[in-house]
């Protein structure tokens, strides 16, 4: 097994150069007793944009996209080969592609070790300063997600259109719901998503709707309101809901707590309903 030297470079996204907080977001790596040169990069730019909400993720996308083609083009051309590159490092590299100045791409200071598989070593290193950062791609849904199997369930009973929007007002509150029926009094339906990343944001979801229960049980609109729940993905966020189902139970004007494992029970009596006032 034949090891050769080789050196290293991490490039950074810098928000602020005076504030100076950074975020790397690739690495090359140089051989020259091979003429190695290997670059990765960062594709999903979610975190980014999560720590700088101000920052363009399109336009960092595009600079990353032409920083890859120009280190493709070095090793394409051989440059990487000629007796002048002997004496290169990882970090002149860089600075080829994207020069030392007060931009907001900057790199670090240099790295170096020796390899048998340069290959392998550039996705080692990857792996350590950017990917076991990089947080897993989920879908998390959202109410609509939950309303949508719900709807059909009503279209397979024909009672799809029987609901409308209605405001229900208070002194001090006014809440649209999307998914309302009068027999009697109102009954809407709100759907809840509780697919999220935090405990805090499980809870809080929960609390806002406790709230906003709080503030329409001081008028007089006579209404019936069903939470029909959908719970995380995550399994560890599984406590949090429980207890967030339990604080929505304790809520002002009995609201009733449907999991969507129960759609189909609640589609039944709604159309028991509906065909009983026909």
């Amino acid at each position: 097994m034949i090891r050769e030297p080789y050196t290293y470079a991490i490039l950074r996204y810098r928000h602020d150069a005076i504030a100076g907080e950074q975020i790397n977001i690739g690495v090359i790596l140089y051989a020259p007793k091979s003429g190695y040169l290997g670059s990765k990069f960062k594709k999903a730019l979610s975190r980014i944009t999560k720590v700088f909400p101000t920052a363009s993720g399109s336009a960092l996308r595009h600079d990353i996209r032409q920083i890859e083609r120009a280190f493709a083009k070095i090793t394409k051309n051989g440059q990487t080969n000629d007796l002048l590159s002997r004496d290169m490092n990882a970090l002149s590299f860089g600075h080829k592609v994207v020069a030392a100045d007060d931009s907001s791409l900057v790199w670090s200071e240099m790295g170096a070790g020796v390899t048998a598989d340069p290959d392998k070593t550039l996705e080692n290193l990857h792996q350590r300063f950017i990917g076991q950062y990089d947080e897993e791609t989920v879908h998390r849904r959202a109410d609509s997600d939950i309303w949508k199997p719900f709807r059909d369930k009503l279209l397979e009973r024909k009672i799809e259109g029987i609901f409308k929007k209605k405001v229900i007002r208070s002194p001090r509150n006014e809440v649209e719901f999307e998914h309302a029926w009068k027999n009697g009094k109102w009954h809407c339906i709100q759907p809840l998503s509780f697919d999220l990343t935090t405990e805090e944001g499980v809870q809080d979801k929960a609390a806002r709707w406790v709230g906003t229960l709080v503030g329409l049980s001081k008028g007089t609109e006579n209404f019936k309101t069903y939470f029909l729940v959908g719970e995380p993905t995550d399994k560890k966020m599984l406590p949090a809901y429980k207890r967030a189902l339990e604080f929505l139970h304790d809520a002002p004007l009995d609201p009733e707590i449907i999991p969507e494992s129960e759609m189909d029970n609640l589609a039944d009596r709604l159309a028991d309903k509906i065909h009983a006032s026909h």
